[in-house]
């Protein structure tokens, strides 16, 4: 270890905001970022910030499937034993991070939601590393992730996803210096007590009217969809047995797939008495449904390119004409005849 981080500072801290995609982290990253003497990533192009794509030591998470899936790849968990951790490649990644970093801060912080499963590559390469863990409800994370038409995947997969992730994180905690965990639900509930923590773990202090915003409107439109397809989809046999079979996983964390959601005690337990046949019927549909809307998206999106390159441009410019025609009759108020 002590090869790959030499040419590195002590003086130096390093905050690495981890969590699964659609977690909190990008808001927790930017708040953290605002803290004295800390310095994070922004302005740089890519998408919310992320280190990850401003260095080429490992892959990014599209990768290995991107988001609800990376976490099943196992190349896309690395640690102290991984054959990328060199001393080239990690004088590499700290150059690569340096030069968005501002040089007076003495807290450098960087965010990408991979970096749940990188924790103690992190540590090896950098010096003083601190790993700031946040978690949110799996009906939210799964749902938000589920909503990307281009990573479109079934339920009972973002589910499974979310405790193969946290999971892998668990073992690693073991080997870390330095962690501080929070969930989105306690953050957003109480953002400066949150603030204040992060702070004294990291060692700063939070600065007077500096911090963004936090609201915690966003999780329920995700519990109040789930709480419709357990009652009333025409799936809900599907819906209810993955609840019922993922309960107990989540229930180490201290979220629920079932409580609050207004299902019946009776439905709960016939969900669980169906049998490992059945309910694997339900997946195997489940992820046929999702394989056609993956597919219907992709045959979309190809058309659309094959138009874009295959039609004379003057048709392309009334085309365009057109729909912004019809787009401005809609937004006029109907008028009133006399």
């Amino acid at each position: 270890m002590t090869s790959v981080q030499e040419g590195n500072d002590s003086r130096f801290r390093y905050v690495f905001i981890c969590g699964l995609h659609r977690s909190g982290t990008s808001l927790l990253g930017r708040n953290v970022a605002r803290l004295e003497n800390c310095t994070g990533f922004k302005g740089t192009g890519v998408i919310e910030d992320e280190g990850q794509f401003l260095q080429d030591v490992y892959p990014i998470a599209k990768v290995y499937g991107g988001a609800g899936k990376f976490g099943f790849d196992p190349r896309a968990h690395l640690t102290e034993t991984s054959p990328l951790l060199t001393p080239e490649n990690a004088l590499k990644l700290r150059q690569s991070w340096e030069r968005y970093w501002d040089q007076s801060k003495a807290i450098r912080v960087e965010k990408t939601p991979g970096n749940l499963l990188k924790a103690r590559f992190l540590q090896a390469v950098f010096p003083n590393s601190y790993f700031v863990v946040i978690r949110r409800h799996p009906v939210a994370v799964s749902m938000a992730n589920q909503r990307w038409k281009v990573s479109f995947g079934p339920l009972h997969n973002l589910f499974e996803h979310w405790l193969h992730c946290h999971a892998l994180f668990e073992e690693d905690r073991k080997h870390l210096k330095h962690v501080y965990e929070l969930s989105y639900e306690d953050y957003v509930r109480n953002p400066d007590k949150y603030h204040e923590e992060v702070a004294a773990f990291i060692g700063t202090r939070v600065p007077e009217g500096a911090m963004e915003q936090v609201t915690g409107s966003y999780n329920q439109k995700y519990f109040n969809r789930w709480s419709d397809l357990l009652n009333k989809s025409p799936f809900k046999r599907y819906y209810q047995y993955i609840a019922v079979h993922y309960e107990p996983g989540f229930a180490n964390y201290g979220y629920s797939l079932s409580k609050g959601f207004g299902v019946k005690e009776g439905r709960l337990r016939k969900a669980k008495d169906t049998s490992a046949i059945a309910g694997a019927l339900y997946c195997l549909m489940a992820d046929a449904c999702a394989l056609m809307v993956r597919l219907t998206t992709n045959s979309k999106g190809y058309i659309k390119r094959q138009l874009r390159a295959r039609l004379p441009e003057a048709l392309k410019v009334k085309i365009k004409h057109f729909f912004e025609k019809v787009s401005v009759s809609k937004k006029r108020p109907n008028a009133v005849s006399s």
